[in-house]
């Protein structure tokens, strides 16, 4: 799979779903502040081009700001006008990817089953996320990684959290999505701030611990 600029960050998404542009720069400074470099919108939020455009003006520097739950082309379009490095989807559609990778985006698209992983892979997939995580348990990733490339990259979102990051690192998993653990509507830049900082600790203690070591 190709290098992309998320390479060099810390493998922790955090996923803003439901963020108004007028929280959008608090917030994401307050999550960069904690260790976060990969920074996700999902496109059922609020104005979503706007706040990733106003994120990645002010910190693009510093993190990487990416569109979440982007299921057209024309999304893709989209996104990549407003300044976005990355693209996830909940669902693997070849075009897409397609369309991702011909923008020079980062392409994360959901995957499930052996099938599903393996067709991202073909469309030009960077990493996977497997998704809904809780549904399929590291003991579930842990079989599908027998069958997948050396070297793919899979994030693990939708139920992994920090009282698991080391289950799901020894099962495989290089990083993850957080999303409601971090933020929701309604909660300032100080308490996303405090989650993000004990989230870090978490993965970082995680990745240090002979269980968490691949």
């Amino acid at each position: 799979m190709s290098e992309t600029p998320l390479a060099c960050r810390r493998p922790l998404i955090a996923i803003l779903r439901g963020i108004a542009p007028s929280e959008a720069v608090p917030v994401a400074r307050a999550l960069v502040e904690a260790g976060f470099g990969l920074i996700e919108v999902p496109l059922n939020s609020p104005d979503p081009l706007a706040s990733i455009a106003a994120m990645a003006d002010a910190l693009g520097d510093r993190a990487d700001f990416g569109a979440g739950t982007v299921l057209t082309p024309e999304e893709v379009v989209a996104v990549a006008g407003a300044g976005a490095r990355f693209v996830v989807s909940p669902n693997t559609d070849a075009a897409v990817i397609r369309e991702t990778k011909r923008r020079g985006l980062g392409s994360y698209p959901g995957a499930f089953t052996p099938t599903e992983c393996l067709a991202a892979l073909k469309a030009g997939a960077d990493a996977l996320k497997i998704f809904p995580a809780s549904m399929m348990g590291p003991s579930g990733l842990k079989a599908i990684r027998a069958v997948l490339p050396a070297g793919t990259r899979v994030y693990a979102v939708g139920g992994a959290d920090a009282d698991t990051f080391p289950a799901w690192l020894a099962a495989g998993a290089d990083g993850f999505g957080i999303g409601s653990a971090l933020y929701a509507p309604g909660r300032g830049a100080d308490e996303v701030g405090r989650r993000a900082r004990a989230i870090v600790a978490a993965y970082d203690g995680a990745v240090a611990s002979p269980l968490g070591r691949k």
